[in-house]
């Protein structure tokens, strides 16, 4: 079964991290996984240029490595660059020393205080680790937009139905993503429905 929301059940066991943000406006925070891509991330910017939004760009630290032009044209548009690992591990099936050290590989080229779980996975001893150190941001909402059986229509429509005030909402600049086709129209659509687009926060988490 497809999940786009973590269970509620989940936050109790990552106590500090980052799933939703409190606020009792209708704020929306964007953030990107698994690039930078040149056949993606620059188009992404541009499209957040054009409606001034600010996001979270969770980079792959081998990706970084390779491509560290767009890590600077990131940031030089006024977006955070995030932690995504080195390349990309998943947390249950590593060990904790292993995994640790991944993170910390990519440090330097990412970010050394903004981490997101790769897939979401990562155990409580990872997580007792990395969050003395890491601010660790899940998500409220993911509408898988990576999955190749869900047409941008599809995608389009689970984010203009499950979003809520609060929501961090995870999409991918990947060559793999179809985020090129609905991320124009889902900012039209979300700002008809009233929401506004806010840089995400380090504090007043959920």
């Amino acid at each position: 079964m497809r999940l786009f929301r973590p269970p509620g059940l989940i936050r109790l066991f990552y106590p500090g991290a980052v799933f939703r943000i409190k606020t009792k406006r209708k704020e929306l925070y964007l953030t990107f996984d698994d690039g930078p891509d040149p056949a993606s991330t620059p188009y992404v910017l541009e499209i957040l240029g054009r409606h001034h939004i600010k996001a979270v760009f969770f980079c792959n630290g081998k990706m970084a490595e390779k491509h560290p032009e767009l890590i600077e044209l990131i940031k030089s548009s006024g977006h955070t660059v995030g932690n995504h690992g080195y390349d990309h591990p998943d947390g249950w099936r590593t060990r904790k020393n292993d995994y640790t050290d991944n993170v910390a590989k990519a440090s330097d080229l990412t970010s050394s205080y903004l981490f997101r779980p790769p897939y979401g996975r990562i155990t409580l001893s990872q997580f007792r680790s990395l969050s003395q150190k890491y601010i660790i941001v899940f998500w409220d909402l993911m509408p898988h937009d990576y999955d190749d059986r869900l047409t941008s229509v599809k995608i389009l429509t689970i984010l203009r139905r499950r979003i809520r005030s609060g929501s961090v909402i995870v999409l991918h600049d990947r060559k793999s993503s179809s985020v090129l086709k609905f991320l124009e129209d889902f900012i039209n659509e979300a700002r008809g429905m009233g929401y506004v687009f806010m840089p995400l926060p380090v504090s007043g988490k959920e």
